[in-house]
């Protein structure tokens, strides 16, 4: 099973993010690389034209950057629900899935999926300085 390696910093702009704009529903581009088992986040991208709403939050495709180290989404779930909906699967960019839950305090609030919906360990890594 693949892991989903979190640079702290990028686990602190998830929640970060997350937080400011609950209760509407966030979303962000994730950089990053694979590393043997390892699927490692190193950077956040707002996408630009990011729509963020009750319920639902998206971008738009053809305004994303061609940029070949984007390697997942991540998205809020104000509701707390730590599962991915259809939708959610349907409409994933990459090979990781990440859901940040309310109320957004710790990496226990932050779940990874691949493509198929099965969930994937996530570890904290202390970023570089």
């Amino acid at each position: 099973m693949k892991r989903v390696v979190l640079k702290k910093d990028v686990l602190v702009d998830l929640l970060e993010i997350s937080k400011h704009l609950h209760p509407n529903e966030a979303i962000v581009l994730l950089r990053g690389k694979e590393a043997k088992q390892d699927i490692v986040i190193e950077e956040v991208l707002l996408a630009p034209a990011s729509v963020y709403g009750d319920g639902f939050s998206g971008f738009r495709l053809d305004m994303l950057p061609i940029d070949f180290s984007i390697i997942g989404v991540a998205h809020s779930h104000p509701s707390g629900i730590p599962v991915p909906s259809v939708k959610d699967l349907n409409n994933m960019i990459g090979k990781v899935l990440i859901i940040v839950v309310a109320p957004y305090l710790s990496e226990k609030h932050i779940v990874a999926y691949n493509g198929r919906g099965e969930s994937l360990q996530v570890v904290v890594e202390a970023s570089e300085s």
